[in-house]
């Protein structure tokens, strides 16, 4: 949750290329919002989006690590990634 400060609207100067201020306006026109709130939203969805990819790149390299501190050969070979790590989870 935000505190009411951290609500509070900052003016910024931005420059958009053309192509992407049309497809702003067509969803302005679309979706009954104004140029603001569409550029808020998808500034936030990019946020996110990185953030997750972080705590997933971070989890990743932890997983690496801890298998590699591993001596069990077998172990380190099942799960080297998170993704590895998933799988083998869902198969159980």
């Amino acid at each position: 949750m935000h505190t009411l400060s951290q609500l509070e609207k900052q003016q910024v100067g931005l420059r958009l290329p053309k192509y992407l201020i049309e497809e702003i306006d067509e969803l302005t026109r679309e979706y009954s919002l104004n140029r603001t709130d569409i550029i808020i939203e998808a500034i936030n969805a990019y946020i996110k989006e990185q953030k997750t990819k972080m705590l997933y790149d971070s989890f990743d390299a932890s997983c690496k690590e801890l298998n590699s501190l591993l001596g069990d050969k077998k172990k380190r070979d099942s799960a080297q990634t998170l993704d590895a790590l998933i799988d083998e989870l869902e198969d159980h």
